[in-house]
């Protein structure tokens, strides 16, 4: 139990690499701008590629990265692209199409709410749902409100929006509830592409829609 909680730490560590992509896309879109941002992300993600090619395509052992791809991928990522290449491409669209404010929180969403319910889900999860497996109430609960914190964050924190804005707190909740959902019912398909899509877009349409009638 130990070792697959460490294991597991450590993969969700990798979920970190957000921070790394705002990073760099606001620091390039500060020097140049949005569109220069967008290049030099979409460059990182051909690296990841390559990188990927090598692994998947060529089978080549590349030291220390070898280790990495051997301790941090899933059995269903061998032979497979890895999560994190799913991640970029969720971030590059939803960076490009998406108000800043709601991709920010569905990149943010996607990375620590899905840390949140793995690791409580699976140290303190006892009450399971019945026609899903291995999905506990309490990873389903933490990742909410994990969700919620970083729209708070986000939307009135750094967006300087206002706390009692009913518009900015509809938005956070069906943002929130979206990444939860979809986090709960994945299991083949790629939760880090599908999480910020799908979470950014709702978000985006209630924006607008409370927009255009209020």
């Amino acid at each position: 139990m130990r070792w697959n909680l460490k294991r597991e730490l450590a993969r969700k560590f990798v979920h970190l690499f957000s921070i790394f992509i705002l990073f760099v896309y606001f620091i390039a879109a500060d020097f140049f701008d949005r569109n220069i941002a967008l290049l030099i992300l979409v460059l990182v993600l051909i690296v990841s590629l390559e990188f990927e090619y090598l692994r998947i395509e060529i089978g080549r052992k590349i030291p220390f990265f070898n280790y990495l791809w051997k301790y941090l991928r899933r059995k269903k990522e061998k032979g497979k692209l890895g999560g994190e290449v799913f991640f970029l491409i969720g971030s590059i669209l939803v960076l490009s199409i998406f108000d800043i404010r709601i991709a920010m929180a569905a990149i943010l969403m996607t990375t620590f709410g899905d840390m949140a319910a793995a690791l409580i889900g699976k140290k303190f999860g006892k009450h399971y749902l019945k026609l899903l497996k291995d999905r506990a109430w309490e990873g389903i609960f933490a990742e909410f409100i994990v969700d919620i914190i970083i729209g708070f964050i986000i939307f009135i924190a750094v967006g300087s929006g206002l706390i009692y804005d009913l518009k900015i707190w509809m938005v956070i909740l069906v943002m929130a509830l979206t990444a939860t959902f979809v986090e709960t019912i994945i299991y083949k398909m790629d939760d880090n592409l599908l999480i910020p899509i799908f979470s950014g877009f709702n978000g985006q349409i209630v924006l607008l829609l409370l927009n255009w009638f209020f």
